[in-house]
């Protein structure tokens, strides 16, 4: 039984993994963390937007599986600073997002790109 949930999620890949995370964390179980859960992922826009967002979860999954995440980065870098966000708003938001989430290493090789 546990290995056909866990075969299932799989087949979800990152989303799915998201979703059992965020799962968890919501103390509730069956339909309700369900909905809690989408509710979470949408902020906001509600189960709509936690649908959307699981969306462009897999989206983002896929792209980083197939050009790796220093290229996606940088693409992602240039598209914010060609719609006018200036080099210190997007390094400060890098900087701010905290160390067990990113490394101080891809922080550094994001900020010397940045300010190249």
């Amino acid at each position: 039984m546990l290995n056909e949930v866990v075969q299932k999620v799989v087949a979800l890949g990152i989303p799915g993994l998201v979703v059992v995370v965020v799962i968890g964390t919501t103390g509730l179980t069956g339909g309700a963390a369900i909905v809690a859960t989408l509710a979470i992922l949408g902020g906001p826009f509600g189960m709509l937007g936690g649908l959307a967002a699981l969306g462009l979860l897999t989206l983002v999954a896929n792209a980083i599986t197939r050009f790796g995440l220093d290229q996606i980065a940088i693409a992602v870098v240039d598209g914010l600073m060609k719609n006018g966000h200036s080099k210190n708003d997007i390094w400060n938001t890098i900087n701010g997002i905290p160390g067990f989430l990113l490394s101080r290493r891809f922080k550094e090789k994001c900020r010397s790109y940045i300010y190249r």
